[in-house]
């Protein structure tokens, strides 16, 4: 026979009975035994050496902490006694019982199981944050009032922050990341294999599409097909040249034009489709017929209006995860933000309705709403990463034609070639080269044109918003004065910024004090040159963005011109912006430009023509943008 008696061990507390063998008790029977002192059988013991039993229960809550050194956050569950905080596991939770400094505690028990509820249906365990989708669960039952304490509530989180640490880099890609392009990557990842969506946001000029490429490329998991891209239509052979630049291995389809497919077997034969906005909308019921492992946005912005028949029909498709990409991702609203989150993740922010009236469209409602979106947004900006950053990054911008500005180009190279033929010359064709830079300089009506009419123009739009809206400067060059003006009478317009043109139409006297009003501006501000006015003897390093509306003939016209503000005295990397309508002239030039740089080892060659022009201006009036390069 044994001597019954009580044993404590591991914070939890048991009965030996009289044959020696160890008994658990429920919290109700060890309270009647120790507290009422009414123990169910005659041989409880009704007291304990050296502890004392609480009649107060403890009520558990679920602690959400901020992690040290921009960590992730770490779960916790607690609960306090008369001022004193006693820290709880799910042991103890399962037991109904705490015993901690020599007082025995019973557990509340509808806390305890909400607690263990939440636990398992989140798949969250105690100690630091590893899976952001659990994290964000939990949030968002914290704010329903369950028993969770939520310390980093009103606390931005970084995203990176739950992204697991490595060395690693995308396989498949022709490309060399930097450091900070290398961690979007990692974050990308990390959200694909959550199934989580996310908004990558880094100011232009970090290489959003690069990052984007490299998960589609390594995923770190299965792989990623199909991946659908949704983009503005001039801008899907943009996205079709980077993925054969940068990830070749990576078949790619640009559904558009006339001749798409109605199939969705053809387009599920294709790691990545690449369409538009307008044909999400028109293909709806098409592109709905695949389960795609993860749809891209691009210039997600697009989707801002969230009453907007394509943002109503993009929402719509399936996904197994949702990224949005966007330099601006709020434009005029906070309700824009929600949109594109509500794509990334439906539902996390509610309705567009409560949301309206719970955040104001002011700096204490985003304030408010940061701590929400931080965890799935990744804006980095250029001064935060310069150091990771060459001097001068150079982006190309190729832009596509619609239909009816294609039959409109095709039918002015055709009226070139059938008039001069094996005559056509440089002078001839400037004449699509003026096209390119906007239909109206054709007609001479470009002073009272509609310049939003280009898709050209609209793209050029798009960069210098998003310059503006980072109070930052832009040069930009044009050959064409009709197209200056053009650009500077918009810019003084749309924006009510300064913009100021300096051609052969100014005084040499005058320009520099020009460009003294221009730097003196404070925010944004456009200076646009004519490159052979604006290509020497300046420096305007008050701006850090260079755009080239039209790409020149010469490749040192163009260089020089944007050495004016890539000198020294410039704090930040410069952003040439190279504008090019492809399949035209333009492409062409661009493809002059290369071998041009490749043959003579350095950015300046001659400024007059050679021999191998009359092969360049054949092949320009050949390139049509109805059949592709």
């Amino acid at each position: 026979m044994t001597t019954p008696g009580w044993e404590i061990q591991g914070g939890a507390l048991s009965l030996i009975d009289e044959a020696g063998d160890t008994r658990l008790l429920s919290p109700d029977e060890i309270y009647s035994a120790l507290v009422e002192k009414r123990p169910s059988a005659d041989w409880i013991p009704t007291s304990v050496d050296g502890l004392r039993p609480s009649r107060y229960p403890l009520v558990p809550t679920l602690m959400i902490s901020e992690g040290s050194d921009n960590k992730a956050p770490s779960y916790s569950i607690t609960s306090t006694s008369r001022g004193v905080e006693v820290p709880l596991d799910l042991a103890d939770l399962e037991r109904g019982h705490k015993v901690a400094d020599s007082v025995w505690y019973p557990i509340e028990p509808a806390a305890s199981a909400e607690i263990r509820e939440l636990v398992q249906s989140t798949g969250v365990t105690l100690g630091a944050a590893a899976s952001l989708k659990a994290f964000l669960a939990i949030r968002k039952a914290a704010g329903t009032g369950a028993s969770i304490e939520d310390r980093t509530a009103d606390q931005a989180i970084s995203p990176l922050a739950f992204t697991p640490p490595g060395d690693d880099v995308p396989a498949g890609v022709q490309a060399t990341l930097y450091p900070y392009q290398i961690s979007g990557w990692r974050w990308l990842k990390f959200l694909l294999v959550e199934g989580v969506g996310g908004l990558l946001a880094d100011e232009m000029g970090l290489g959003k599409t690069l990052q984007i490429i490299s998960a589609l490329s390594d995923s770190g998991g299965a792989p990623l097909r199909p991946a659908l891209i949704i983009a503005p239509g001039s801008l899907l052979e943009n996205w079709r040249r980077e993925i054969a630049k940068f990830a070749p291995h990576l078949s790619v389809l640009k559904h558009h034009g006339a001749l798409r497919t109605g199939r969705p077997s053809e387009l599920k034969d294709y790691d990545v489709v690449v369409t538009s906005y307008d044909n999400v909308v028109r293909d709806n019921s098409l592109l709905n017929m695949i389960l795609w492992k993860v749809i891209v946005l691009d210039e997600a912005q697009f989707i801002r209006n969230p009453d907007a028949q394509r943002t109503k029909a993009v929402k719509r498709l399936q996904r197994e995860a949702g990224l949005a990409v966007t330099g601006t991702p709020v434009e005029n609203r906070l309700l824009d933000l929600w949109s594109i989150v509500d794509f990334v993740l439906p539902g996390y922010l509610g309705d567009a309705k409560t949301f309206g009236s719970e955040y104001a469209d002011d700096v204490d409602g985003a304030a408010k709403l940061e701590p929400l979106v931080s965890p799935l947004m990744l804006r980095r900006r250029v001064a935060e990463v310069a150091q990771d950053l060459p001097s001068r990054i150079d982006i190309p911008q190729v832009v596509e034609l619609d239909e009816g500005e294609i039959a409109a180009y095709d039918a002015e190279r055709e009226r070139i070639h059938a008039e001069y033929g094996a005559a056509a010359t440089l002078v001839a064709l400037t004449s699509l080269r003026r096209f390119c830079a906007h239909p109206d300089l054709m007609s001479g009506n470009a002073a009272t044109a509609d310049a939003m009419s280009f898709s050209k123009f609209r793209r050029m739009d798009e960069i210098v918003e998003e310059i503006f809206t980072r109070g930052e400067k832009v040069i930009i060059f044009t050959s064409f004065t009709a197209m200056a003006d053009m650009i500077a009478r918009h810019i003084k317009a749309r924006f009510g910024a300064f913009a100021g043109v300096i051609d052969g139409r100014l005084p040499i006297d005058d320009r520099q004090p020009l460009i003294d009003r221009f730097s003196a501006v404070h925010g944004g501000a456009a200076l646009v040159l004519n490159p052979k006015a604006g290509g020497a003897g300046l420096n305007i390093t008050a701006a850090n963005h260079v755009i080239h509306y039209n790409p020149e003939w010469n490749p040192a016209l163009e260089d020089q011109a944007s050495a004016r503000a890539h000198r020294r005295g410039q704090q930040l990397p410069v952003t040439v912006h190279r504008l090019l309508v492809a399949d035209t002239v333009e492409d062409v030039v661009d493809e002059r430009l290369t071998r041009k740089r490749v043959i003579s080892g350095t950015a300046v060659v001659g400024l007059e023509g050679r021999e191998d022009d009359y092969g360049d201006i054949v092949a320009a009036l050949m390139r049509s943008p109805s059949k592709g390069a």
